[in-house]
């Protein structure tokens, strides 16, 4: 009975099944085909027990190993290793199927490989997740068959495993040794020209060539009798966070993630250049009410604590209470911070039920809201039109486009930056504007 539990019919076996009983059908027409039908048959039966005994003939003749990483990185390509190991002294054929997570709706998924005798390789496949939360990964089959291919024999590897999947921590690396090393321009990250000095002094130091003279210190140069130079650095410590809406608005999906996943991939990873350059970070989430806070700070774990608090957001499909936030901040964070606000506004009556807690909030601190375009829209927009209707949702394409720049007006009338971006380029477009505002010494 166990035999028979592991024992599947291939595909050959009834193509040739079909093929005797057919010669048994033409025998009643022609005599002289029934011999050749069950001489077929018989041969037949004997290669279908051969083959049977090949695959059965090893306990283990195939072992496999799932390995999979610690976590994902939610909306990036992940890679899951599988180790095969072939113990028959024959060339198997194998057909893998994983039991994936039931997030990933994958229901047809199968490599087919073959192996010679006693071989050993690494196959890989790549997944991507869109949801944070916990995958669990079922069985893994097997099905190994001789060269024949009349069965197959099914070997079970019972590794079941959960993997978390965290916010993007793989684009998080690939910016971290950018920040340290002033390289950002490399991946689209505009180079800002700095305007003036910061007001942190550092050290009065000897003059050399490429030194600006406006920097000179005479009083020091007197006493020194040689031309010395004030020296000065960027202000640091300063705190930025993130303010992640996490209401209804940001449950719109764009590429498979919604906008509140993008928003929590981007504050990771502009977290993590603002550590890398000596500022305080910090992040909270707002909807019906302020949770998920985690203070600005320079500590050492701070990255840890960001990611962990950023695993666990979800949305509640409140109406955001800006009257709310406005109210915790102004309570809560009393040193003037930069403050970047990820929500979405598409109409200015949206903007304008708002806009006076917004003016609140950038009295006291330098806010920066950043929306996202609905780039379904503009791929309308570039269409052209064939008829009266296309025409009529193409109108109000450009209507809904054009209130979006409308918004970005209506806040830089009361002296708030905005961000109007593609939810793709949120990343770089919000870390662009953290150089911006840190070079011209707005904060």
């Amino acid at each position: 009975m166990k035999v028979l539990k592991l024992l599947y019919i291939e595909n050959r076996f009834y193509y040739i099944a079909s093929a005797v009983v057919v010669l048994f059908l033409l025998s009643f027409i022609i005599e002289w085909l029934f011999f050749i039908a069950k001489i077929s048959l018989f041969t037949f039966g004997a290669f279908f027990l051969i083959d049977i005994l090949l695959v059965f003939l090893l306990k283990k003749g195939v072992l496999t190993k799932r390995i999979t990483p610690d976590k994902f990185s939610n909306g990036d390509i992940n890679f899951i290793s599988l180790q095969i190991e072939n113990h028959y002294d024959f060339s198997i054929y194998l057909k893998i199927i994983d039991e994936l997570p039931e997030q990933f709706q994958i229901r047809d998924f199968k490599i087919t490989k073959q192996l010679n005798p006693s071989e050993e390789i690494t196959l890989k496949y790549e997944v991507r997740p869109t949801e944070r939360g916990e995958y669990h990964f079922g069985k893994l089959n097997v099905y190994a068959s001789s060269f024949m291919g009349l069965v197959s024999k099914r070997y079970i590897f019972s590794d079941e495993v959960m993997v978390p999947t965290y916010p993007a921590f793989l684009q998080l690396k690939k910016y971290d040794l950018l920040a340290i090393s002033n390289q950002l321009h490399l991946y689209g990250i505009k180079k800002i020209r700095k305007i003036g000095h910061t007001m942190e002094f550092e050290q009065i130091k000897e003059y050399v060539q490429g030194d600006d003279l406006r920097t000179i210190n005479w009083k020091a140069t007197a006493k020194k009798n040689q031309l010395m130079v004030n020296q000065f650095q960027d202000e640091r410590s300063q705190p930025v966070y993130s303010i992640i809406d996490k209401g209804r608005v940001m449950k719109m999906p764009f590429n498979g993630l919604s906008l509140l996943d993008y928003a929590i991939n981007a504050s990771l990873i502009i977290s993590n250049v603002i550590l890398k350059k000596q500022d305080k970070a910090g992040v909270f989430t707002f909807s019906k009410k302020v949770e998920n806070a985690v203070v600005a700070d320079r500590r050492n774990n701070q990255m840890q604590r960001i990611l962990e608090t950023l695993y666990r957001v979800e949305t509640d499909f409140w109406e955001s209470d800006y009257g709310r936030l406005y109210a915790d901040i102004k309570k809560h964070i009393n040193q003037r911070s930069l403050l970047f606000l990820y929500t979405n506004f598409e109409t200015l009556d949206a903007l304008h039920r708002q806009l006076p807690y917004l003016k609140g909030i950038a009295k006291n601190h330098l806010l920066v809201v950043v929306f996202f375009k609905n780039t379904e829209l503009d791929t309308l927009i570039k269409t052209n039109s064939n008829n009266v209707e296309e025409i009529y949702d193409k109108v109000i394409a450009e209507k809904f486009a054009f209130e979006k720049r409308l918004i970005v007006n209506e806040l830089k009338k009361y002296g708030i930056y905005s961000i109007l971006t593609a939810p793709e380029d949120l990343t770089i477009d919000t870390i662009n504007k953290y150089l911006e505002i840190k070079a011209r010494g707005l904060i």
